[in-house]
C-alpha cells in the first residue's frame, strides 16, 4: 500500500459515493490507474464494503447505553453461544470481546429508556455464561464514525 492507496483511502472514508472520475482527480490519477487500484483495495479487504450513516435519533433510536458483560464462566461452548446471542439481537449495534474485566462491551440503541428496560429484561440478562451486567447510558458521542488515520 502507498501514499496513492492512503489517498484513495481517505477519500473515500470522507465521500464513500465519489464517483471513480471524482476519485481520479481527488487524488492525482487518470480514472482507469484509479479503478484499478480501488478494485485492488476492495479484492483484498482493505475496503470491506459501503453503507451510508444513519442518524439514530433521526430514526427514532436515540437512547443509547453502553452495556459491560462478566462472564460467570469462558468455556469455548459458552463463548461461542454468547456471541452468537449477541449477534442475534438487532439492538446491539456494536460488540467487542475485551481482555480483562468486563470480558464485552456492547452498545446498544433503542427508543427510549423503556425499550431499553424491556431489551435489558427479555434478551440481555438471559444471555448464555454471564454473571453480571452493568450498563451506563451514553450522554453525548464526542467522536463518532472518524475515518482511520491514513
Amino acid at each position: 500500500m502507498d501514499i496513492v492507496d492512503r489517498k484513495i483511502l481517505a477519500e473515500l472514508q470522507e465521500d464513500g459515493r465519489l464517483s471513480v472520475t471524482e476519485l481520479a482527480h481527488r487524488v492525482g490519477l487518470s480514472v482507469s490507474p484509479c479503478h484499478r487500484r480501488l478494485r485492488e483495495l476492495e479484492r483484498s479487504g482493505v475496503i470491506s464494503g459501503y453503507r451510508a450513516l444513519v442518524d439514530a435519533e433521526a430514526v427514532g433510536l436515540g437512547f443509547q447505553a453502553l452495556v459491560f458483560v462478566t462472564m460467570l464462566q469462558e468455556d469455548r461452548d459458552t463463548v461461542i453461544a454468547l456471541e452468537e446471542a449477541v449477534a442475534a439481537i438487532p439492538q446491539v449495534v456494536r460488540a467487542e470481546r475485551l481482555f480483562g474485566d468486563p470480558d464485552y462491551l456492547l452498545r446498544v440503541v433503542s427508543a427510549d429508556l423503556a425499550a431499553f428496560r424491556t431489551l435489558y429484561d427479555e434478551a440481555l440478562a438471559t444471555l448464555p455464561g454471564v454473571q453480571r451486567l452493568s450498563s451506563t447510558l451514553v450522554m453525548k458521542h464526542v467522536v463518532q464514525d472518524r475515518p482511520l488515520p491514513s
